[in-house]
């Protein structure tokens, strides 16, 4: 039965740390957006979940229902979380099958 020997095993420990960084760096470039209410609330987000910006439409806040809008902006910053996590399966998927690793 073949196995790994210490050598390939290093060699693949240090192209795995290889591929985090670049993951990393990719995240960290990463930016989404998403909408909720028909683009009545914008949220702009990065790879790290750090929300970069904000968008509310002037109407939302001109109609004075204020949990319309916490529901609105709620919804928006988990719609930009989602596309966050999606993006990362897929990068993630990416590095697994880089390394010819099972689950790629």
């Amino acid at each position: 039965m073949g196995g790994f020997n210490t050598r390939q095993l290093q060699e693949m420990l240090e192209q795995a740390q290889k591929q985090a960084q670049n993951l990393q760096q990719k995240m960290q470039q990463t930016v989404v957006e998403a909408s909720s209410g028909g683009g009545t609330v914008t949220i702009k987000m990065n790879g790290q979940k750090q929300v970069l910006g904000t968008y509310i439409a002037a109407d939302a806040v001109k109609s004075g229902d204020v949990e319309m809008l916490q529901d609105l902006v709620t919804a928006a910053f988990n719609a930009a979380s989602q596309k966050v996590d999606e993006a990362m399966q897929t990068s993630v998927g990416s590095l697994l099958g880089g390394l010819g690793m099972p689950g790629a």
